[in-house]
């Protein structure tokens, strides 16, 4: 099997990253990815002993260790001073990543407007109010990377989980809109789109025999979607050699959809 070999970003040494849920997943193979590239990376999350456990792996290693505090993304305060926070020890972020999602299963007669507006309150709301607390410090910098996750499961017509795919499709509109109004600022913002990234939640509860013949079906790469397929993409999008790209979705699903 050919080794994979990936690009260094010189720009990301000593910037300062924030990202949402980096505690597992995803966002634990970013938080790790930007490590890797001497970035100056906080989190937050809602899983304390991951998130620890996260640090203290990439401290052993010699990196240097993430910032972390532990935030319910439904509370909005908190997440916007868990931002403000770690932007006064790190410096203001040039980077934000927005990541933290929650694909609970749901039938639509089970759906009620208190669980609605708490599917929203974490796959959608936080994504605007991350962005709106780092823009001031972007703009003093004199420009900056806001990078939010969407999903390929609204675009294949994926059932199960109406209140999650309606949050990700918005996602797009949200990047359009603040990429419009952001521009002049220098601050791009893009979307990156994943396919069924083989994480350890979905091969917990999610993956069978079943679902992998689907994704074999389905995908032209045959080889598993990994964490760290996303991370590299979105290292791109965070570094400067990406200086023109904003307002897109850049998709990252072996073809899929």
């Amino acid at each position: 099997m050919k080794k994979v070999s990936y690009a260094s970003y010189p720009s990301l040494r000593d910037q300062a990253v924030f990202i949402t849920g980096g505690g597992s997943g995803i966002g634990a193979a970013l938080v790790t990815a930007f490590a890797e590239q001497s970035a100056k990376v906080a989190f937050v999350d809602i899983q304390n002993e991951a998130s620890e456990a996260l640090c203290s792996a990439l401290a052993e290693r010699g990196l240097s260790r993430p910032l972390y505090r532990h935030c319910d993304l439904r509370d909005i305060g908190a997440l916007q001073s868990a931002i403000r926070d770690a932007a006064a020890t790190l410096g203001h972020f040039g980077v934000l990543v927005n990541n933290a999602a929650n694909d609970q299963r749901h039938a639509i007669e089970d759906v009620t407007p208190e669980y609605w507006d708490e599917r929203m309150a974490i796959n959608q709301r936080p994504m605007f109010f991350a962005a709106q607390a780092v823009v001031p410090g972007m703009r003093a910098l004199g420009g900056g990377s806001i990078i939010n996750f969407g999903s390929i499961g609204w675009k294949i017509a994926s059932g199960g989980y109406p209140a999650y795919a309606t949050a990700k499709a918005s996602t797009h509109g949200l990047t359009r809109a603040l990429a419009r109004d952001l521009g002049p600022s220098k601050i791009r913002v893009n979307t990156v789109t994943p396919g069924w990234v083989m994480t350890e939640r979905q091969l917990s509860m999610w993956v069978d025999e079943e679902a992998r013949a689907e994704i074999a079906r389905n995908q032209c790469l045959k080889d598993e979607l990994l964490p760290e397929h996303l991370a590299r993409m979105v290292l791109f999008l965070a570094s400067d050699d990406s200086a023109m790209c904003t307002a897109q979705d850049f998709t990252c699903d072996a073809g899929w959809s």
